[in-house]
């Protein structure tokens, strides 16, 4: 079974073949995706490793965190699920198409 992996504080020019490169040395990986800012398209600062097993994961961790790349000190750990940010809309916005007034809906 797969196990995803959080990597925070990275540099801006960190890439994903530097990330695949260095946890490859700790076991297979699935996939590496620095996360990236969707209008300028630069790093954000962290990214999410994918490794095959669980072991991998944790030696990735072992080994890891704390360590040095591109003249930042990473933090790896076990990625946590994404947390449920109530989509399903308008983002609470009020349609104001339907005419009427007075503040009534």
């Amino acid at each position: 079974m797969t196990k995803r992996l959080y990597v925070g504080n990275l540099s801006y020019g960190t890439t994903d073949s530097t990330l695949k490169t260095l946890f490859a040395e700790h076991g297979e990986v699935v996939s590496v995706n620095v996360i990236k800012d969707r209008d300028s398209g630069r790093s954000k600062g962290f990214a999410f490793v994918e490794m095959a097993t669980d072991e991998a994961a944790a030696a990735a961790v072992t080994a890891l965190n704390g360590k040095n790349v591109d003249n930042r000190a990473i933090s790896v750990a076990e990625a946590r699920p994404q947390a449920d940010r109530g989509g399903g809309g308008g983002g609470g916005r009020r349609d104001d198409r339907r005419g009427g007034g007075g503040g009534r809906w």
